[in-house]
């Protein structure tokens, strides 16, 4: 049965009813779903193309905001002190690609600006990620510009050169100095651990094969994809038990695992550090494919994001969790999210069996869709392990975050409301960009209990929804709706939403039922008010319709106990 939704402003029809027809629209923004079992916390998200981010309540109401002069370029954290680390774009003449972004801001909580640090030159540009070490110190993935006559030199085919130059990515730790200063602590360059099986006579010859902690300079996956942008590492993180760092490669659909224990010098190299591999690849996983191992079936990653280690004290604490976007699949394009259990012992050393890739053989856990094809995050897109077991998941081009249980079941969704020109209202359709794509695209999301020490001493008083004209919100004290012939609004200290009949017959059907179309109300009211005990009442949306001779009436109402 089609789902009939009624615009934030009622309809009040006198004399006679109107085709519900006429009026009808669907809820396209905002909060969709939240359920029992969802894990309470606050939502941290930035859209793409706008220079606000925002923090929401499990309700979707908003609880803080900052404002910047930038763009993200791409991600965003809630620091334990109460600041936001945001990336930001400054728009690079050279580096011209997606996830581009030039350097990163530290904003307190109400919106000061205390630190400021740029990574953008015509030889290198800061893009998609950061991360917050320890220390205070802060890792940053970066492109570098090699020209012709390097690659060359490495090793590359020219026949792979469609740019005539390469981007290949390195990472820097960055020391905060100053309000806008910053030294370069400590570097790794992946230009420095290269093999190829290409030219005899240049640098890095080899048999890649036998060198999996080394990446090949030739491999691309086909040649569309030789371009500069050679590997787009499109996420960074750190375990601070290893000391140790994961990056996702994209264009190579793999994760790699390095030493953040060496010196500058050691990660050049191929000696040094807690692994006694200097800045050699430890652990690879995703599409063997790319150092001469395994066959087309042992590829399970395809064009992946946001690689990242399961926190301590969480289910599958010291797994990999990844959002494999899922384009390219042989048996057709959809999105899961990937567990994995890396072959690691307790002092960070991987297994690998020689003439074998990296294990293990198959994902611990998956996440998809019961129809495969309904969940698609072509590029950018993110995920997050919870606390309580649940999985937060961010479809980046829908701007659609939903958290799943450990069955699958959908237990909170919400649909960024805020496109490249602010927020919507309630009902709009969103619109799509010069691309084709929606304009309310996010890299990311990220779920912040509501004990994080970043949130302590903050007035977390939630607003109002992020959406512009939000359905009706039906809150303790507070009058919700009010006109002539109807009052709807919520008694001070009592869980009930009453109805009054103003100036009209009393005789009335009332009807209120989850969006679902499950019936909570049908009744006829013969007094000239009605009380609904919301008492255990889920938080949710509602959907209300009240008729009498003179009236017809439909509209939502979303409980937020």
């Amino acid at each position: 049965m089609k789902k009939v939704v009624f615009i934030l402003h009622h309809v009040i029809l006198l004399g006679f009813i109107l085709s519900n027809a006429l009026y009808a629209q669907d809820q396209t923004v905002g909060l969709f779903k939240n359920e029992a079992g969802a894990f309470q916390g606050y939502t941290l998200f930035a859209p793409i193309r706008y220079k606000t981010t925002y923090l929401i309540d499990m309700h979707g109401m908003l609880v803080n905001k900052w404002e910047s002069n930038y763009q993200p370029g791409q991600s965003v954290y809630l620091l334990e002190n109460g600041n936001l680390l945001r990336t930001m774009y400054v728009n690079n003449q050279t580096f011209k690609a997606g996830g581009a972004g030039g350097g990163i801001q530290e904003i307190d909580w109400d919106g000061n600006i205390v630190w400021e640090y740029q990574y953008s030159s015509n030889t290198y540009l800061h893009h998609h990620d950061v991360e917050m070490l320890p220390n205070g110190n802060v890792l940053m993935i970066a492109w570098e510009l090699k020209s012709r006559t390097e690659c060359i030199d490495a090793g590359r085919d020219p026949s792979m050169l469609l740019d005539n130059e390469l981007w290949p990515d390195h990472i820097i730790e960055v020391e905060p100095d100053g309000a806008t200063g910053g030294t370069i602590v400590w570097e790794w360059h992946l230009w420095d651990h290269l093999v190829q099986d290409y030219d005899s006579q240049k640098e890095n010859y080899g048999v890649v094969n036998a060198h999996p902690e080394l990446i090949d300079v030739n491999y691309v996956m086909n040649q569309n994809m030789a371009s500069a942008d050679w590997n787009h590492t499109n996420a960074i993180d750190y375990n601070i038990k290893f000391d140790q760092i994961v990056i996702s490669l994209h264009n190579m659909s793999e994760i790699y695992v390095i030493d953040h224990s060496t010196t500058t010098q050691e990660a050049a190299g191929h000696e040094g550090g807690n692994s006694g591999k200097g800045g050699d690849i430890l652990y690879r996983w995703g599409n063997p494919q790319v150092y001469g191992m395994g066959i087309v079936s042992d590829r399970k990653y395809f064009l992946q994001h946001d690689a990242q280690w399961i926190d301590s004290g969480f289910p599958g604490a010291g797994d990999l969790l990844i959002f494999n976007n899922g384009t390219g699949r042989p048996e057709g394009n959809y999105s899961t999210v990937d567990e994995i259990v890396p072959p690691v012992d307790n002092n960070g050393n991987y297994t690998l069996v020689s003439g074998s890739p990296f294990g293990p053989t198959e994902q611990e856990w998956i996440y998809t869709a019961d129809n495969p094809a309904d969940f698609y995050g072509k590029n950018i897109s993110g995920t997050q392990r919870l606390a309580n077991g649940n999985t937060l998941i961010c479809t980046g081009p829908e701007g659609r975050f939903f958290e799943v249980t450990p069955d699958d079941d959908i237990v909170w969704e919400y649909v960024n409301p805020v496109t490249n020109n602010g927020p919507l209202s309630q009902g709009d359709v969103i619109p799509t960009g010069p691309d084709g794509g929606q304009t309310n695209q996010v890299f990311r999301c990220s779920r912040y209990a509501p004990d994080y020490p970043g949130l302590a001493g903050h007035d977390l008083t939630p607003g109002d929804p992020v959406e512009l004209n939000p359905w009706v919100s039906v809150k303790q004290g507070n009058i919700s709706k009010k006109n002539n012939t109807l009052q709807i609004f919520t008694s001070p200290g009592k869980s009930t939403v009453e109805i009054r009949f103003v100036n009209s017959d009393k005789n009335a059907r009332v009807s209120i039922c989850s969006i679902t179309g499950r019936q909570l109300v049908n009744c006829n009211v013969r007094e000239n008010r009605f009380s609904w005990n919301i008492k255990g009442v889920p938080s949710g949306i509602y959907v209300i319709t009240i008729q009498t001779k003179d009236i017809f009436y439909k509209d939502f109402l979303s409980i937020v106990q």
